[in-house]
């Protein structure tokens, strides 16, 4: 039996693209409206693991071959305003989940809430992996609370499948492994050292440490889920 290929491009990509097009240049053209584009990178493994690339030392460092059992796993959360170029990048010590999304999106706002206190619509540019699809019922729920919590109308924008390099976040991560390759990410600190030193159109971003435990599989049964899916508005379902 052969194990079907996965797809490259869907039916639908072209109108999702078309769909993506016109509701960032909507929110461009905008003064209330903010579009940000987050992303998680994988995860980086603590300890003195090898991890290619050069070092950039009179000495070559001593790392280990593999890594097998690291001393934790961080898990990075980037997010990008778009337009201005400022980009946060929040680093998880537990699992990404939809909970850990939202939380890290919080944190975010509440720090510079003040500085959007004009914005009225937040367009948030985003992939279709399992933790942020429009079908985690966990993670529609939390938008919902978030958008009232914040007084805020959200708009999720998504990429089309197998196109996630397009998302503009997706940059900086390859600016930050470009940054800290070769380094030794032996301790958490040096994990957001190195972050806060990478530099994305001659700017650092801000860095934060999420350090909470994080449950996996998080779901809403359908009865419950209905008052949240009244209040959303989809265009395509990813």
């Amino acid at each position: 039996m052969q194990k079907r290929k996965p797809l490259k491009k869907i039916k639908e990509t072209d109108a999702i693209f078309e769909n993506v097009h016109k509701e960032n240049e909507k929110s461009d053209k905008r003064e209330d409206s903010l579009r940000i584009s987050i992303d998680t990178k994988a995860k980086v493994n603590v300890g003195e693991f090898s991890r290619k690339g050069e070092s950039r030392g009179a000495k070559a460092l001593q790392a280990l071959d593999h890594d097998m059992n690291p001393e934790k796993k961080m898990v990075p959360f980037g997010i990008l305003d778009v337009l201005a170029g400022l980009a946060t990048i929040i680093f998880g010590t537990s699992y990404e989940t939809s909970d850990f999304i939202a939380d890290c999106l919080q944190r975010w706002w509440d720090d510079n809430k003040e500085h959007y206190a004009h914005i009225c619509e937040l367009v948030i540019n985003l992939d279709n992996g399992p933790d942020i699809s429009s079908r985690r019922t966990q993670f529609m729920k939390r938008m919902v609370e978030f958008a009232n919590n914040n007084n805020l109308e959200i708009v999720l924008v998504y990429y089309p499948p197998y196109h996630s390099k397009y998302n503009p976040i997706e940059r900086c991560w390859g600016i930050l492994e470009t940054h800290w390759n070769g380094a030794l990410l032996d301790s958490v600190q040096t994990v957001l050292e190195w972050a806060r030193t990478m530099t994305w159109k001659g700017v650092s971003p801000i860095v934060h440490l999420l350090d909470k435990t994080y449950k996996k599989g998080k779901t809403i049964a359908k009865k419950a889920f209905k008052e949240i899916d009244a209040r959303l508005n989809v265009d395509y379902l990813l």
